[in-house]
């Protein structure tokens, strides 16, 4: 297809073009989609725009349950507009005016990617796409053959079109490829051959193990990294993230302005030693206990749908057993409707069967009620235990965070103290070191020394505080969601349980009423 588009009306996509697409193409259930819905397409999985003389990608936001999108043949010049197309699989962009890769970073369930015959020529902003498995790139304006080693990044990447680039001109290049990008299957949609393969390997192993080694390494460092985050992950959901070292106490610091310039009077030093120690120590141990509570905590909800899963199996047991008693009667019984000689036979045992039904039904509601008012009972005693394991759990929170609190205020004292010497040395000219510019003007009076030491004092209280209340107010949220979701299952539970019976019955009653009986006589 020509680029050239002088005498070409370009045009973008809006709602007039996508219903003329689909009138065109009479996709499975569009026709229907269109006539009930208009054009909130949610439903729609696969888009045709070939050939439509496009010039910018717009308006595609209500298709955000497209897999496949056709855009081939167009004269698109940028990548855009494809943002909540999260659930592509299969992008066609070929024959079009394209220059930069980009505008791709939220397609990452991605695996067919076509890119051909454009105006590219930097293989770039591709990272994202990590389920790529098929990418065409062919005919674009690719120069530098060691670019491609770009695609080693794509461990799923079996087929790789390259031909028409420039590239493609250098005398290494399949070798190059094959040895650079070791999974491929298919390069230029020809199979690799094994005998490239050994030869690729055979003349380029000396470049690639560094490179190897360098992989390796960096996949070593985001394991570890992931490793990390997932361990921080379940520090939180033990409500305890970050206590297990130095953190809450160098960032109780980091808050205070005046720490720094306290830090240096003469015996602070060793004095903020002693604090952090003992200060992590207490940390350090309401980490390992809110470990231990959150095994805890997951064993008492464990054990709670275990048991909550006992009784309603043995419930549902004793209805299938209702059931399976009255199925081993119905099929005799309905014979015996159906089979009738008389009028009056029929209606004398099409009432008894009523009867049948009846019963069954106030004996699978009587059940789903004795069931009802079990679990009610064991539900209560479920929020009751959570309620007790939460409340011990705030207490020694509380109480461990109060001995943060009594380190702080002997720090503060000690921290007063040693301020209150300084001055008095000071203002005499007895002391003995230099101290910064910054810390003599807090020596130049009481007030001022004593307004520095509590306003730090106060700053750290309030990251202890601060700590504490998130705590607390995480285990409250715990709580109440977890006791929530256990009623709330069992509202839902119960409501279809109900129906399900009411159907059931229903189906029953139909099943007997459609039986033709003989005709009463005069």
């Amino acid at each position: 297809m020509s680029h050239l588009y002088e005498n070409i009306e370009p045009t973008i996509i809006d709602d007039e073009l996508v219903q003329k697409v689909l009138e065109e193409e009479r996709t499975e259930g569009i026709e229907e989609i269109v006539r009930t819905e208009g054009f909130n397409l949610k439903d729609v999985k696969e888009l045709q725009l070939s050939f439509r003389n496009i010039l910018q990608i717009a308006n595609l936001w209500q298709f955000e349950n497209l897999t496949k999108l056709q855009l081939d043949n167009n004269i698109i010049e940028k990548i855009e507009g494809l943002e909540s197309l999260v659930h592509l699989v299969w992008l066609d962009l070929s024959f079009n005016n394209i220059e930069v890769i980009e505008g791709l970073d939220t397609l990452i369930k991605l695996q067919d990617l076509s890119l051909y015959s454009n105006r590219i020529s930097k293989i770039e902003n591709l990272d994202t796409l990590q389920e790529l498995q098929i990418f065409s790139i062919g005919k674009n304006n690719l120069t530098t053959l060691e670019d491609v080693v770009y695609f080693r990044r794509f461990k799923h990447l079996r087929t790789l079109n390259l031909a028409g680039n420039p590239l493609c001109d250098d005398e290494r290049y399949m070798l190059y490829i094959v040895a650079y990008v070791p999974n491929l299957v298919y390069l230029d949609f020809k199979l690799v051959r094994d005998s490239t393969r050994e030869e690729a390997v055979l003349q380029y192993q000396y470049h690639i193990e560094p490179l190897e080694q360098e992989e390796a390494e960096a996949l070593a460092q985001l394991e570890d990294k992931q490793a990390k985050q997932r361990e921080l992950e379940y520090h939180k959901t033990a409500f305890v993230e970050y206590l297990n070292g130095s953190f809450l106490f160098d960032s109780m610091f980091a808050e205070d302005t005046e720490a720094a310039k306290l830090a240096c009077l003469p015996g602070v030093n060793d004095l903020l030693q002693t604090y952090r120690e003992e200060f992590v120590s207490v940390c350090e141990s309401l980490f390992n206990y809110g470990l231990k509570e959150h095994e805890n905590r997951e064993a008492e909800v464990s054990h709670f749908y275990e048991y909550l899963n006992e009784v309603l199996t043995a419930n549902q047991q004793e209805g299938r057993k209702r059931v399976l008693e009255f199925e081993n009667q119905s099929k005799k019984r309905l014979e015996e409707i159906h089979n009738a000689t008389s009028y009056d036979i029929a209606e004398s045992k099409r009432a008894r069967y009523r009867e049948d039904i009846l019963q069954l039904s106030e004996a699978l509601m009587g059940l789903e009620i004795l069931i009802t008012n079990q679990l009610e009972e064991i539900l209560e005693e479920f929020k009751r235990n959570i309620a007790a394991v939460a409340s011990t759990f705030m207490e020694n929170v509380k109480g461990m965070m109060n001995q943060c609190r009594d380190l702080e205020n002997h720090h503060h004292e000690k921290l007063m103290e040693i301020s209150i010497t300084t001055l008095e040395k000071s203002l005499k000219d007895e002391l003995d070191v230099d101290l910064p510019a910054a810390v003599q003007r807090l020596l130049v009076d009481k007030n001022t020394i004593v307004n520095a030491v509590n306003t730090s004092h106060g700053t750290r209280l309030r990251s202890i505080d601060k700590r504490e209340s998130d705590i607390l107010s995480n285990i409250d949220h715990w709580q109440n969601s977890v006791t929530e979701k256990a009623f709330q299952n069992e509202i839902d539970r119960n409501r279809n349980r109900v129906k399900e019976i009411i159907v059931f019955i229903e189906n029953l009653q139909e099943e007997l009423e459609s039986i033709k009986i003989p005709e009463p006589t005069e």
